[in-house]
């Protein structure tokens, strides 16, 4: 009898030991093909579709059939992960959907060639399909990737390190990509709607190549969660879903996290196009201004290893995010085109912002999840759900209010930009504000214990 007990309690302190500084860093690469293909679609996938002739409403419904897609395989990866496991198995298939999708879209209409016609209707439709394939491969791979969390140990220290690893990464991809945009705008120009999918064929390929690498590193590194194999595991029944719609955390987490990704996703949707025809400002600034927003996040985010986190100081940032991103959007939409080159202090508060409201959010998760491993893939899976519903519909409204261009046309002041890259991640703000003030966390508990640590390592 008391040889079991120690021995179940040899097995716990082993469960909980810290992970090495490679597990961390090998599992932090894992979603860059994810991130740096999701830059890509969040920040030029509207733009490019106009610009090769498709309707602003019609870009939208290419858009919204991939958040929908998403959203669904989201669910359906988190239950299955949740039921069956194998984390890796389900990364890799969900990467190679994106590596072959993303190429498909953003490196010309697949299926116009495959069909042998380019009309408008095969274009749209194509554009749709990849664009729903892309997104399945997307969530799969995110879905396995973000709950590998809370089963590769017990540590809430390296959780906290595991989650902030891929926060830097995913900092490191979007910067990659915009420095890949940045070359390619530099060395092709854009003449015709011929140069236009070159350009974008090309970002994509490099890309892809890159995350591809990283991919590889990942798998090599990285070994399969066995947690929820663990005897002290197999005694806890699986957690059903009701079990945290019974709990008020869950939405208010939900809510954060969903209003959170509006704010980012929105913003980051349209910014292209808002500096580059309401300001005016040349080619480059569509890859100089998203890249200025992820340097100040990635700067913010390594300034906040630095804090001991408890549940005051995470609403307390939390709240701070959200303010200046009501004050930063305000700005934006009322930003004249004749001062445009304020837009390079705001792109610098508006990364600050970006930072503080996605690592608390995240940081929110994991409190959430606990030690309840055996529905951690649900919890990551239904926020994840909500965020790309939202984003997609809202993206799709907006869209819907948008005047047609031509290839190579210019606009005058876009109202629907600056609404979507200003006022209404500032409305999104403000109601982050308002849940953040509901939020009632303690410290001290096992629950809570994530929150001790810092996020960012």
């Amino acid at each position: 009898m008391d040889d079991a007990k120690n021995d179940g309690v040899m097995a716990e302190a082993q469960i909980a030991q810290p992970l090495g500084r490679w597990p961390i860093l090998s599992y932090g690469v894992g979603h860059m093909l994810n991130d740096i293909t999701s830059a890509c679609w969040f920040t030029y996938l509207l733009l490019f579709l106009q610009q090769i002739g498709l309707a602003p409403r019609d870009a939208a419904v290419v858009m919204l059939s991939g958040q929908v897609a998403d959203g669904l395989m989201t669910i359906l990866a988190g239950e299955m992960i949740d039921r069956f496991g194998r984390f890796k198995l389900w990364h890799i298939g969900g990467s190679i959907l994106v590596g072959v999708s993303f190429s498909s879209v953003f490196g010309g209409c697949l299926l116009c060639t495959i069909l042998g016609t380019d009309s408008y209707l095969v274009r749209t439709v194509g554009y749709s399909f990849f664009a729903a394939v892309f997104n399945i491969g997307w969530a799969a791979t995110q879905v396995s990737h973000m709950s590998m969390v809370n089963c590769m140990t017990m540590n809430p220290t390296s959780r906290v390190a595991l989650a902030s690893c891929r926060n830097a990464f995913t900092m490191v991809a979007n910067l990659g990509l915009y420095a890949i945009a940045l070359a390619v705008f530099a060395v092709i120009k854009a003449k015709e709607c011929s140069d236009i999918v070159l350009q974008y064929r090309w970002i994509a390929y490099v890309s892809i190549f890159i995350g591809c690498c990283f991919l590889v590193i990942f798998h090599i590194g990285t070994k399969e969660p066995t947690l929820k194999s663990e005897s002290n595991c197999k005694k806890k029944a699986r957690i059903s879903w009701g079990y945290w719609f019974k709990k008020t955390l869950y939405y208010q987490v939900a809510l954060l996290y969903m209003l959170a990704r509006l704010i980012t996703n929105v913003s980051q949707s349209l910014i292209a196009f808002y500096v580059t025809r309401d300001l005016r400002m040349n080619e480059y600034s569509k890859a100089i201004i998203p890249a200025i927003i992820f340097c100040c996040s990635f700067v913010v985010s390594i300034v906040l290893q630095e804090i001991k986190w408890n549940s005051r100081r995470l609403k307390s940032l939390l709240t701070i995010g959200a303010t200046l991103w009501v004050i930063s959007g305000v700005a934006v939409f009322v930003l004249p085109s004749q001062m445009h080159n304020l837009m390079y202090p705001l792109a610098m508060v508006i990364g600050a912002a970006n930072a503080l409201v996605m690592v608390t959010t995240v940081g929110l998760e994991s409190a959430l999840v606990g030690e309840d491993l055996n529905g951690c893939a649900f919890v990551y899976g239904s926020l994840s759900f909500l965020d790309k519903i939202s984003c997609g519909i809202a993206l799709f409204v907006l869209e819907s209010y948008e005047d047609t261009i031509s290839c190579g046309e210019t606009r005058g002041l876009n109202t629907v930009s600056r609404y979507g890259t200003g006022l209404i991640p500032s409305c999104f703000a403000v109601l982050a504000l308002v849940v953040t003030s509901t939020l009632r966390l303690q410290d001290g508990t096992p629950r809570d214990a994530a929150l001790e640590a810092p996020l960012l390592v």
